[in-house]
């Protein structure tokens, strides 16, 4: 799948991230990025059902799993017109966009890691999250906490520094109601990323997130 040169073409896009050097390499881009991402994208979905079957790996080149190569830069100063990055998202049957609950895949030069959870989540969704902990803190810490999941996950993402609107600044998961994303990151080593295992590899530890990810999902009220 993906293999060393598929790193150094990653290297070389963030040297030359042009639209006439990206044109010239594009047959590279297909062998090397687009082609390994799909054929993991496939190696990923009978492991998926096995232990999250409402989420999906979808191998398609367009509107699948595989997030496109061009950056929106409508609102951004920099006007670099492609991803250096290889970003695979396996999102929930209901999601309709990257801010869904889903397991995560992120390929760079300089940073590989896996992640799960919600990414900068709408504030209706956000909302349902903070108030199922707040409702039962008891089974968010379970989750948060479980032995498992915490041997492979790192929770990360953006805080509020003032508690919401709502919550008391004395509840005693008042740092989770904080949060802006509910995630956990998990990094991965080029050897990894390059070697064989990784669809087992990721399966695995994508298996051990399922209470955080079964609590976000009831919070969600869709099914894990």
């Amino acid at each position: 799948m993906f293999t060393k040169a598929t790193i150094e073409f990653l290297d070389e896009l963030t040297a030359n991230n042009n639209r006439a050097w990206f044109e010239e390499n594009k047959p590279r881009y297909e062998s090397l990025v687009r082609e390994p991402a799909l054929a993991f994208i496939e190696a990923m979905a009978p492991r998926l059902r096995n232990f999250a079957p409402h989420f999906r790996a979808d191998p398609r080149k367009m509107g699948g799993s595989l997030m496109r190569v061009f950056r929106d830069t409508r609102f951004s100063r920099d006007k670099s017109p492609y991803k250096t990055n290889i970003g695979i998202q396996f999102r929930h049957d209901v999601g309709k966009d990257v801010h869904a609950p889903g397991f995560y895949v992120h390929i760079a030069v300089y940073e590989c890691f896996l992640a799960i959870g919600c990414w900068h989540p709408d504030s209706d969704a956000r909302g349902r999250i903070r108030d199922r902990i707040a409702r039962k803190p008891e089974q968010w810490f379970a989750a948060r906490d479980d032995r498992r999941f915490g041997s492979q996950w790192t929770l990360s993402g953006d805080s509020l520094i003032r508690p919401p609107r709502g919550y008391a600044s004395d509840h005693p998961a008042i740092e989770d109601l904080l949060r802006k994303d509910f995630i956990g990151v998990a990094s991965l080593t080029l050897d990894e990323v390059t070697g064989p295992r990784l669809p087992n590899l990721a399966a695995e530890r994508f298996a051990s997130s399922a209470p955080f990810m079964k609590f976000l999902c009831a919070a969600l009220e869709v099914p894990y």
